[in-house]
């Protein structure tokens, strides 16, 4: 235990390692005073005295002893807030006396490594969240985003989706919101697509068209999916932005009820013809053709399209059209040629879109149910592959 007069003695030492070690003392003594009023005066005055201490590291010694403490001193925190860089970025980091009021006034100020160390206090408002994005540093924004336990407003992140959404850790970030609004995320979709069309990776791997595809496939399985987890939350907002905007087309339904994403077609279809959500899933579970047939022409549908949306939504309920590829594929097969017969082959210019549409499923799901079947067949097979005999007549093939 050290006297006052040994402590005395350390506080104007002229070495600052003495110094600092009285410093420390003294920060240690105030928190875990519990002696009269007049002793916790005087320590509260020493560690006043330290502020003016021409050494850092005194200061530093003073700062790491209050740092963490809730009832440290505030006046003692705030001069050290302004104190030189290293133990301000401490200061502002670590210390739970602070509070936005203190702090957000000077992030217009601060610089990137004073901003870094807000990002890392243990909680960050939703007011100190705005501010740090408001400074338009990538690096920070980027941290606020990546911490699920900073609240930021949609407002906000409809801002950094517009301004930044062609930057890649951006769209991650923003994608990792949970509450991230469902029309924001489909803006980040559409910037994410848009993306990867430009990059010239991407453009050297696959033809043009076949590019134009797979992204616009991947662009309606990400809008379908986000339409689905907003039905799931009884929220129909998202169905009603794609109408207004005039995105929600009839691929888009198509695509919908073929990825086995049904709640966010029966919302699409109340939005469109103004029914009760609850009428729409009942009709879609248990109507009948007629009935189904009405409801589709509420929507504004062509009678050609009604009819193959009815024959789509009877073959969806006997399959599982969510989870099963190989049922993907026999739906939009059978569709398909449905369509072939009932017209003769001679496809209605209403059906057009929709039939492009099925034809291009038809290939893509073929391919992923066909993976892995021959592998599997030929596991459990023990028979010879029947080849055709070779005749000598052969077809000659043009060099390439």
């Amino acid at each position: 235990m050290v006297g006052y007069k040994d402590f005395v003695r350390l506080s104007q030492s002229s070495d600052s390692e003495e110094r600092g070690g009285a410093a420390h003392m003294a920060a240690m003594a105030y928190l875990g005073h519990q002696g009269p009023a007049d002793e916790q005066a005087a320590l509260y005055a020493s560690l006043i005295g330290f502020l003016d201490d021409p050494s850092v590291k005194v200061r530093a010694a003073l700062a790491y002893g209050l740092l963490h403490a809730a009832d440290a001193p505030r006046p003692i925190m705030l001069a050290l807030l302004h104190d030189s860089a290293v133990i301000s970025r401490a200061v502002v980091q670590y210390s739970p006396v602070l509070i936005d009021a203190d702090i957000v006034g000077l992030v217009r100020e601060f610089d990137l490594p004073m901003l870094l160390a807000v990002c890392q206090r243990s909680a960050i408002s939703e007011r100190l969240a705005s501010a740090l994005i408001a400074r338009g540093e990538q690096p920070v924004s980027l941290r606020v985003l990546r911490r699920a336990d900073a609240a930021v407003g949609a407002a906000l992140l409809q801002q950094l989706a517009e301004r930044e959404g062609h930057d890649a850790d951006m769209r991650g970030a923003l994608l990792m919101r949970r509450e991230l609004p469902a029309a924001i995320r489909a803006l980040v979709v559409q910037k994410a697509v848009e993306a990867l069309a430009g990059a010239r990776i991407v453009k050297g791997a696959l033809a043009s068209d076949r590019l134009a595809r797979v992204l616009r496939n991947s662009r309606d399985t990400a809008l379908s999916a986000i339409g689905e987890r907003e039905a799931v939350k009884a929220q129909t907002g998202f169905a009603a932005d794609l109408i207004v905007s005039d995105r929600l087309n009839t691929r888009l339904l198509l695509h919908a009820v073929v990825t086995g994403h049904v709640m966010f077609f029966a919302d699409c279809l109340a939005e469109l013809g103004q029914t009760p959500r609850d009428k729409v899933f009942s009709l879609l579970e248990n109507g009948s053709r007629p009935a189904l047939n009405a409801m589709l022409g509420r929507c504004g549908l062509g009678e050609g399209m009604r009819l193959l949306f009815v024959k789509l939504v009877m073959h969806a309920r006997a399959a599982d059209l969510a989870d099963d590829a190989a049922a993907r594929h026999y739906v939009v097969t059978a569709l398909t040629e449905e369509l072939i017969v009932d017209h003769a082959g001679a496809i209605p210019n209403e059906l057009e879109e929709a039939f492009a549409y099925l034809s291009e499923q038809n290939v893509q799901l073929a391919r992923r149910a066909a993976r892995g079947v021959m592998a599997a067949f030929a596991g459990t097979a023990d028979k010879r592959m029947a080849l055709p005999s070779i005749v000598d007549d052969r077809l000659a093939l043009p060099a390439a």
